[in-house]
């Protein structure tokens, strides 16, 4: 058998509801790369909020943050990272138009910290920031942001997300793909233009020698379905927004809670 890429979303897909791996999961995803095929965590988090399950996984090859825009080995160079930042202009120019998108914050995330607008600083659940308050430290000023963002995160108030989604692509052509998560959070995300889970996948198919035909996938939010549709096989999880269906090959029958990525892994592997 040809050897697979197996990328697997976090929240909501490998995660159970209390955001933890269970052992039976960590179990089977260390017996499959004991077969030879490679597991790549694909998450919308940034590394910060992710890198304690990749240690804790015991992985050793490529991560995949930020929806797409950091391909990288933690805490190794490595001659493939990639990394897509958005322009430091047009992350200010989203700040200044806080109230025209109706948002509860807007925050620039880069690889290790974050800066939050405080205007509705009671509205900011200190838990998407993987914090348990949000600091004064954190409060997003103009004259903090020397650098371009990886993405910018925020939460509107806005009654149709995907509606000022693709009303924030056409203000800024060319320059951001906006994605929608979060559920009942309204939460939209801005990443460089281009950026999402499949652009990272196809880059690194490439740089291991891979095809599309060898790549299994698996997801449950509306920031999956490009990484679903592009894969050879895409899973959605039976807890997934139903609007990803379309994009998936297959629904599983079990959720995140019934450790429904490694009970797939298992019945197809092992």
């Amino acid at each position: 058998m040809k050897k697979k890429l197996i990328a697997i979303d976090l929240d909501g897909t490998l995660l159970n509801s209390a955001s933890q791996i269970s052992e039976f999961s960590k179990k089977i995803l260390k017996d499959i790369e004991s077969l030879g095929h490679t597991v790549v965590i694909t998450t919308g988090r940034p590394f910060r909020m992710a890198h304690h399950y990749y240690k804790e996984l015991g992985m050793t090859g490529p991560m995949i943050n930020f929806n797409g825009a950091l391909t990288h080995i933690p805490g190794q160079k490595w001659a493939f990272e990639h990394e897509r930042l958005l322009d430091k202009r047009v992350f200010l120019d989203i700040v200044k138009r806080e109230e025209d998108w109706q948002a509860d914050f807007i925050a620039g995330e880069y690889r290790k910290s974050f800066y939050v607008t405080h205007t509705n600083r009671h509205k900011i659940a200190p838990e998407l920031f993987d914090v348990e308050t949000i600091e004064d430290g954190s409060e997003l000023k103009i004259d903090k942001i020397t650098k371009s963002p990886n993405v910018v995160l925020m939460q509107t108030r806005h009654q149709d997300k995907y509606a000022l989604a693709e009303e924030m692509e056409a203000i800024y052509p060319n320059q951001l793909t906006v994605s929608t998560w979060g559920g009942p959070l309204n939460i939209l995300e801005c990443a460089p233009e281009g950026v999402n889970k499949a652009y990272a996948l196809k880059q690194l198919l490439h740089n291991l020698n891979m095809d599309r035909s060898q790549l299994i996938a698996f997801g449950d939010e509306m920031n999956d379905d490009e990484m679903l549709a592009f894969a050879e096989t895409g899973f959605a999880m039976k807890n997934a927004n139903t609007d990803l269906l379309p994009f998936a090959d297959q629904q599983l029958e079990w959720t995140n809670d019934q450790d429904g990525v490694a009970k797939q892994l298992q019945k197809l592997f092992l």
